[in-house]
């Protein structure tokens, strides 16, 4: 879109409509330094869903692919060189078990990745490692486990993870677990954190392990904030003041906690995130099943996209999420979460996939921050948080 705009103007300046030649210059211009500056930086996303997305539909991202938003090509014209690949964890597992042998085999896929393109591709597990290779052409593959359920209420499982290279978790996902409330779960078993919950939050800080409060219910998020002796991380949400009512995302309260505890949100892309139209569409087709009599499933929705087109979000959506963050509690506690290849097609015009982080640097930009505020949004900000982590778990073995 933004290539078509470009091109629109330089055209109109041809043919010689007064005014244009400025305008088309500082789009190009805008644009060029976006590209530089995404490749001059490490540009850290906190949260994408490449190993579930493998296991369910195995491609080889090492290369070109048709399906999902993520490849290394694209990735390295986007400039991502530093992605959390997420083990995710679906919430049934806490019921059936099997958590956490499926955290070891989508593990074991991100290390097989990594061996069968060792020139694209390498394990990050410290902030040393994601340093010493930026700028090798390699894509650093940091972990994040999306679900505490593979702990199964285990300290020893805890540093089993540790040791695979996992350097956060998220502590419950879309239902409640062993560990604690789930934003989307009704059911407020713990009113927070369970026992074992508190006692996980001072383990993860003792061993080097960041804090994931993304979907975990308010009380949790409070009470983890509280106990732990290091910043926290929202590694994947955005903005309840945008989506009145969802749990999910976090409201201006909160981020004065997490910003006063010193984290950071990583504001996610997803359209229903960013938009009250789109948080709503679900239930509006929920809704349309039941009144119609019939099952909401996949013909279904197809046929209700048709007749109620999805409202996207779009690139200047995710920017007022930033701004907002940036107003409230300062450029130090806000980041990059996006959620790419979690969240089906709802992704924002301009941000369809990981080759577009340039279009939000253009965005930044043009919204008038600086090149180092952008640096601290792309990466500065979450490895400030990561570092006093692994400073502080080296102190407690020291």
């Amino acid at each position: 879109m933004k290539q078509q705009t470009t091109l629109l103007l330089l055209t109109l300046c041809a043919i010689g409509i007064s005014g244009c030649s400025s305008t088309a210059k500082q789009t190009s211009i805008s644009a060029d330094k976006a590209r530089q500056l995404a490749q001059q930086h490490i540009i850290i996303d906190t949260h994408i869903d490449v190993p579930y997305r493998l296991h369910k539909d195995w491609e080889d991202v090492s290369v070109a692919t048709k399906r999902g938003e993520f490849d290394y090509p694209r990735a390295r014209q986007g400039g991502l060189n530093a992605p959390f690949m997420s083990i995710y964890i679906p919430a049934s597992y806490e019921r059936t078990g099997g958590g956490y042998q499926l955290a070891n085999q989508l593990i074991d896929s991100m290390e097989a990745l990594v061996g069968r393109a060792p020139g694209k591709f390498a394990m990050a597990h410290s902030t040393a490692d994601v340093m010493s290779q930026f700028g090798s052409g390699k894509i650093s593959l940091a972990l994040g486990m999306e679900n505490g359920t593979p702990i199964e209420g285990k300290l020893e499982n805890l540093q089993h993870f540790y040791d695979r290279g996992i350097r956060y978790i998220t502590l419950s996902h879309s239902e409640s677990n062993h560990i604690a409330d789930s934003s989307y779960d009704l059911r407020r078993r713990w009113n927070g954190l369970s026992p074992f919950g508190k006692e996980l939050v001072v383990a993860m800080n003792n061993i080097g392990m960041m804090i994931d409060i993304s979907h975990v219910s308010d009380q949790a998020f409070y009470q983890a904030v509280e106990i732990s002796k290091v910043p926290v991380i929202a590694s994947h949400s955005s903005l309840r003041s945008y989506t009145p009512g969802f749990e999910r995302n976090m409201d201006d309260d909160m981020i004065k906690a997490l910003a006063k505890n010193g984290g950071v949100v990583q504001i996610n892309f997803g359209s229903s995130f960013v938009t009250q139209m789109a948080n709503q569409y679900g239930a509006l087709r929920k809704a349309a099943a039941k009144q119609a009599g019939v099952a909401d499933d996949e013909a279904f929705e197809l046929q209700f996209r048709k007749q109620n087109p999805y409202p996207f979000a779009t690139l200047d959506t995710v920017l007022d999420h930033i701004d907002h963050v940036v107003k409230l509690v300062g450029i130090d506690y806000v980041g990059i979460g996006s959620d790419y290849d979690g969240v089906g097609d709802s992704l924002p015009i301009g941000l369809k996939d990981v080759a577009s982080y340039p279009n939000l640097i253009e965005g930044l930009l043009k919204r008038g921050y600086s090149e180092a505020d952008i640096e601290k949004i792309l990466s500065g900000n979450l490895l400030r948080v990561w570092r006093e982590v692994e400073a502080y778990a080296a102190k407690q073995k020291a």
